[in-house]
């Protein structure tokens, strides 16, 4: 039975009616066409569809859409203000730190959950926070030292 969820996307008011056991990230994509979060595993393995839930990471593939209901939502096109790429986006690219970019957007948001429970990571961890993520390029000997960029940058911006 479909049911009426009410959540912020991005900062936005979202109203829609919808299956509540479907899974966030088919919402995201196909209905509220947010095609940043991607679709890889499936299964919760990879990280690629990562997207925020009241600050908190999440895997959207295994999100059922009612556990959003009231909660804000920020996918990777979120991360970005005013037209102007968010620290983490940045630096990901100063640090060629993608390279096919298919889980670029899970990374980043990721390592943006942990950088607002932890502005200053070590490089352990950073490693061991984003544990779960998988990069098929095997772009980790960049993505750490990005992140640690990004953490200094957006320290730099808090002052």
């Amino acid at each position: 039975m479909e049911k009426i969820i009410n959540f912020k996307l991005n900062g936005k008011d979202v109203r829609l009616t919808s299956s509540p056991e479907r899974m966030l990230l088919w919402v995201l994509r196909s209905d509220l066409e947010h095609t940043g979060t991607k679709y890889s595993c499936g299964e919760g393995f990879c990280g690629a569809c990562t997207v925020l839930v009241n600050n908190e990471a999440v895997l959207s593939c295994q999100y059922p859409i009612q556990d959003v209901s009231g909660k804000e939502v920020m996918t990777i096109e979120g991360l970005q203000q005013n037209g102007k790429l968010h620290p983490l986006q940045t630096a990901f690219m100063q640090h060629n730190a993608l390279q096919c970019g298919f889980c670029t957007p899970g990374m980043i948001m990721g390592a943006y959950s942990l950088l607002l429970r932890n502005p200053q990571p070590s490089s352990r961890e950073i490693v061991e926070d984003l544990e779960g993520y998988l990069c098929r390029c095997g772009s980790y000997n960049r993505i750490v030292p990005a992140i640690q960029t990004a953490a200094r940058t957006m320290k730099g911006q808090r002052s």
